[in-house]
């Protein structure tokens, strides 16, 4: 057993730093050249996430994605996701460097409340579609993190055009086999800045690296 090759003596920072040398080492220039500089570190943080670099060829985003996140973020904009696992992910410190105002609790993930629950069996629903529904209002001028239901982003997407309700920044990362194509298609008539992860791939983990890739063009 031979333990040589083990950098055993790398923070966890460091290692975080040394992986991303390594994606900008190995990524080849033509797929990097897919974004700009402030984009990459959104498509770095993903790569990293996944281990992979085929995401790059999956990621898409708005020419103002990333802007309007930041602004967003600073401005202290109401955070919505799909899954506990994104509120989870997120980091709060990370957060209150951009607005001291945001907590945990901050972070709106209503798919477990018991109202949800019981909006979606009267009307024959998943709770993900429910909770878009009951929270509506929250969604404007809001980040809306999807990793997980693609009928969350459908019904947001849906607010948008049957309503006029806009979020600040859309991520669009549901993972599966139903609907998860097609509600992240819908965000090309969706006049908002979004992120996302085209097929059927995606995740929390995805959407929360996301963010958090937004976060690092300012975070040193």
């Amino acid at each position: 057993m031979d333990f040589s090759s083990i950098l055993w003596d790398l923070p966890g920072s460091g290692i975080e730093q040394e992986s991303f040398r390594r994606i900008d080492a190995e990524a080849s220039l033509e797929k990097k050249a897919k974004f700009t500089q402030e984009q990459w570190h959104v498509a770095r943080r993903l790569v990293h996430t996944g281990a992979d670099f085929a995401i790059l060829d999956i990621l898409e985003m708005t020419p103002d994605a990333v802007a309007a996140g930041l602004d967003a973020l600073h401005r202290g904009c109401g955070i919505y996701t799909d899954s506990n696992m994104i509120k989870a992910g997120l980091s709060v410190p990370k957060l209150q460097q951009f607005n001291p105002a945001y907590t945990r609790e901050s972070i709106l993930c209503p798919v477990a409340d018991p109202e949800v629950a019981a909006y979606a069996r009267e009307r024959g629903i998943t709770r993900a579609l429910a909770a878009v529904e009951l929270h509506k209002e929250f969604f404007r001028d809001a980040i809306f993190l999807c990793g997980n239901a693609p009928l969350a982003l459908a019904g947001v997407a849906k607010l948008y055009a049957e309503q006029g309700i806009r979020p600040a920044l859309i991520v669009g990362m549901p993972v599966g086999f139903v609907n998860v194509v097609e509600s992240k298609k819908l965000l090309d008539g969706v006049k908002v800045p979004w992120i996302r992860l085209n097929g059927r791939r995606g995740g929390s983990p995805f959407a929360v690296a996301a963010l958090h890739g937004i976060m690092e063009n300012e975070l040193k």
